[in-house]
């Protein structure tokens, strides 16, 4: 819809992934091309967003699992709910953390 707007009857766009214009995060563009058109949109990759399956791939995650005591890493599984821009996206992806070594007490102010 947006090509349209812009004068393009093109409606088979294939878009790239979002380029920072400096470093791997901030503003940036990406370029799509159409038979023999090409453009360039601007784009935003938070600057928090450190994950390897990039922005344009948008996942439903479920609940943290528990702590593993060999690896000292909890894991939680994201199911694809999106893929933005024609992005190819892995269907399942895997995300570890390090697990807390914080231990939550409620005796505060005794």
């Amino acid at each position: 819809e947006k090509a349209k707007k812009d004068g393009s009857k093109c409606e088979d766009w294939r878009w790239g992934p979002c380029v920072p214009n400096s470093k791997d995060c901030g503003l940036g563009y990406r370029e799509g091309t159409c038979k023999d058109e090409s453009k360039k949109l601007k784009c935003k990759i938070p600057c928090n967003w450190k994950k390897k399956f990039g922005a344009d791939c948008k996942y439903k995650f479920e609940s943290w699992g528990g702590c593993s005591a060999q690896t000292g890493l909890k894991t939680r599984s994201g199911v694809l709910k999106k893929a933005l821009y024609n992005a190819q996206c892995e269907e399942i992806v895997y995300v570890t953390k390090p697990c807390s070594s914080k231990i939550k007490s409620k005796s505060k102010g005794q």
